[in-house]
């Protein structure tokens, strides 16, 4: 690539919070990297970013949950000296017991959800810190606040999200750099992420759900604020409040298998 613009890289880019955020991005001047997996989305979004708002879209297909494709997008970050925004997006869900499911399938969420984030974080973070600019989105989960059966792991990965963010955020505060950290905590968003997993939408109270534009809002509204942790929604906000306020006792009480799942 070989432009004056910012550059913004994506993770999980193919659909869902990703592919809006793209768009946003690319409204707003960026040129993009888009990280996925599906190269024939890739290409496709691609082709409408390029065209709608004249910048330049470079498809990336990788896989981060092997070793050599995350180095290559790793790599790829550590070329890139024009780098002001990352979204780290890609992410899967699954249900049930933790000791009932395959454990390559929940080796690959957290090799997905820490390693990839982390890495592709310290990357970006090098480049941005030097030049004393740029952003980091995580994007994490409301069910980072409450462990609950049923998704164990993804719980837990969305909580270590939290507190790497956290734990950047304060680095970069203690180290005065302009740079931003975030950590995005959505809940029931409107996106192909639950249907993924086999939640019913209908089994989820309307209200509850959240369009991804209006998660891309939030999130971007905070970044200005330089705001932490976003969670998109009055309804999540009161809920997330309510949980750090309730003993544990009674929340663990209040859990049953399959219960909510966010993303």
């Amino acid at each position: 690539m070989d432009s004056t613009r910012p550059l913004a890289l994506v993770t999980g880019a193919s659909a869902g919070i990703g592919a809006a955020y793209a768009r946003r991005l690319g409204g707003e001047g960026y040129d993009l990297i888009l990280v996925a997996r599906r190269v024939d989305r890739l290409k496709e979004l691609a082709t409408e970013l390029a065209g709608r708002h004249s910048v330049l879209v470079e498809p990336l297909a990788a896989d981060l949950t092997h070793d050599a494709d995350l180095k290559a997008v790793e790599e790829r970050i550590a070329r890139e000296e024009r780098l002001e925004f990352l979204l780290n997006n890609a992410g899967f869900g699954s249900r049930g017991r933790f000791y009932e499911s395959p454990v390559d399938c929940v080796a690959a969420m957290h090799r997905l959800h820490v390693m990839a984030t982390l890495r592709l974080a310290h990357a970006a973070l090098r480049k941005m810190t030097a030049r004393g600019r740029g952003a980091v989105v995580n994007v994490s989960s409301v069910a980072a606040f409450v462990a609950r059966p049923g998704s164990v792991s993804y719980g837990a990965t969305k909580a270590w999200i939290n507190a790497f963010t956290e734990g950047l955020y304060l680095e970069l505060k203690q180290a005065r750099s302009p740079v931003r950290v975030q950590a995005l905590c959505p809940g029931y968003t409107l996106t192909e992420f639950h249907d993924v997993i086999g939640v019913d939408r209908k089994s989820v109270a309307a209200s509850l759900w959240t369009p991804v534009d209006k998660v891309v809002d939030a999130s971007l509204a905070g970044l200005k604020r330089n705001k932490l942790f976003v969670v998109p929604g009055w309804r999540y906000k009161f809920i997330v409040a309510l949980v750090r306020l309730l003993p544990r006792s009674l929340l663990h009480a209040g859990s049953s298998i399959g219960g909510t799942k966010t993303g």
